[in-house]
């Protein structure tokens, strides 16, 4: 399972330094940070954006799939063929 809250802490704050337990925003402890700590509400957001790019990505990634195997079929190949080839 990944880990959205410390994802979402290194994206409002890159150069930040914290541990917490349970992926529990109330445990943060921060050990370097600069300026001010990420609101609860900032860090649900960020989570939520971060969600959203893996799903954008994810579906990017399964139209260009789908565009490839398209484009092998236009050849008279499958993907089977190009494993065969090692490619």
């Amino acid at each position: 399972m990944k880990d959205y809250l410390s994802t979402a802490i290194k994206k409002l704050k890159p150069n930040s330094e914290f541990s917490y337990q349970d992926e529990d925003y109330s445990t943060i402890k921060w050990d370097i940070l600069d300026g001010t700590a990420p609101t609860q509400v900032e860090i649900n957001a960020a989570i939520e954006q971060i969600k959203a790019e893996e799903a954008q990505a994810a579906a990017t990634k399964a139209t260009a799939k789908a565009t490839a195997e398209g484009k092998l079929a236009a050849l008279g190949l499958t993907t089977d063929d190009l494993r065969a080839l090692g490619l």
